[in-house]
């Protein structure tokens, strides 16, 4: 059973995770998630630990029973400018300033973070397998990008992205390398998997 709060003081506090850092297409997600006090869900837990059928299902459980939750995300061009680790603080970022309550901590999913404004945070190696506020916003991204993926697939079939979601597969890159790139394909990023990548148009 993964902890309720972080802090002993009652505080109001949001869980904050990203998704789809290692890909290499689509944009990356964050997620933030205020839970109840009271909040309990044995199943909830890494998203990454669960099959898709069950982040459905619990997506639905945290989007209808969270005191607030919202998504924020950051476009390929913007990862290419200002590099994918700053393009997850900024996605978080985004998905707290869209929160319907002002969150009084922040639960941060990993070993770094950018702050926000001027609310208190802590940095969790692994708390989305640690807190269920983390948790419930790893399903979160992790749902909302898959969605994502798999409506531009229909725009870009060669990639299986409705199967890989834009993650590095041998599949994935074969259609790199037989079509080129999109414009939902992340330029700074090692496409092909080479050292020395084809010469391909990235305009």
């Amino acid at each position: 059973m993964l902890l309720s709060k972080y802090n002993e003081e009652s505080v109001l506090e949001a869980g904050c995770d990203e998704a789809g850092r290692g890909c290499l297409a689509g944009p990356v997600f964050a997620a933030a998630v205020i839970l109840p006090q009271n909040f309990k869900n044995e199943i909830l837990t890494d998203s990454k630990k669960l099959t898709a059928k069950k982040r459905k299902e619990l997506r639905v459980i945290v989007e209808s029973q969270a005191l607030a939750w919202a998504v924020g995300r950051v476009e390929p061009k913007e990862i290419d400018e200002i590099n994918i680790l700053n393009a997850s603080f900024l996605a978080m970022h985004r998905a707290i300033e869209q929160l319907k309550v002002q969150p009084e901590y922040l639960l941060i999913d990993g070993n770094r973070f950018t702050p926000y404004k001027d609310i208190p945070y802590s940095t969790i190696v692994k708390g989305d397998a640690t807190y269920l506020s983390i948790a419930a916003a790893s399903i979160l991204a992790k749902t909302h990008r898959d969605e994502y993926m798999e409506e531009i697939d229909a725009l870009y079939p060669n990639y299986d992205w409705c199967n890989n979601k834009g993650y590095p597969t041998k599949k994935h890159r074969a259609g790199i390398k037989a079509y080129g790139v999109t414009p939902f394909h992340r330029q700074s990023f090692n496409l092909l998997g080479e050292e020395q990548q084809l010469n391909i148009d990235f305009s």
